[in-house]
């Protein structure tokens, strides 16, 4: 959680921006954040967009919850988002503590290798291939734990990052029985 996505969560459960487009691809502003913040349809998750949704209202059970506790603990800290730990703060009148980066309990590679799932490649593997590179140019990609991305959206990903001829590291989840086929010829895991 970060207080962009908890600002721009509410202004999208408040204004419903998304509903004031004709198209799918039609870009259209999240209200009143302290910066212009452009979506698409598209972009949006499923639960956001279908009303009857279970896990929406999920959510909303949540943020009800939310609005009646003493405030929320987020994984950040101040100076990565001051305008909107302020935004979240002074205009949605609500409490929270910066209590991140969480990840920094973790500090040995051991730890930090056995989050989630082992990883595909030995720790001291790519941190040899890190090492390498040129300082600044390598991109890391996660779409975080809550993110559900089907085989074929990861397959077209995949195809865009080799396109871009950039290093990367990319951390994908999967599901058990999901088979790697998506995972284009000559890619490492």
């Amino acid at each position: 959680t970060s207080f962009f996505s908890l600002c721009a969560e509410e202004m999208v459960g408040l204004y419903e921006p998304n509903k004031n487009v004709s198209s799918d691809e039609e870009p259209f502003v999240l209200p009143y954040l302290p910066h212009e913040v452009k979506f698409t349809r598209l972009q949006f998750p499923d639960h956001v967009m279908d009303q009857k949704n279970e896990f929406r209202n999920r959510l909303k059970k949540i943020k009800e919850s939310e609005l009646n506790s003493y405030g929320v603990l987020v994984n950040s800290f101040y100076e990565l988002e001051p305008d909107y730990a302020e935004f979240y703060r002074k205009e949605l009148g609500r409490r929270a503590w910066h209590i991140g980066p969480v990840s920094l309990c973790n500090r040995s590679i051991e730890d930090k290798a056995w989050r989630g799932k082992q990883a595909s490649l030995d720790k001291h593997e790519w941190l040899n291939w890190l090492n390498l590179k040129k300082p600044n140019s390598v991109v890391y990609i996660s779409f975080g734990s809550m993110a559900n991305v089907i085989a074929p959206q990861l397959h077209e990903i995949a195809l865009a990052l080799e396109a871009a001829d950039q290093d990367f590291i990319w951390v994908v989840r999967t599901s058990d029985e999901q088979d790697q086929e998506w995972l284009p010829q000559g890619f490492e895991q």
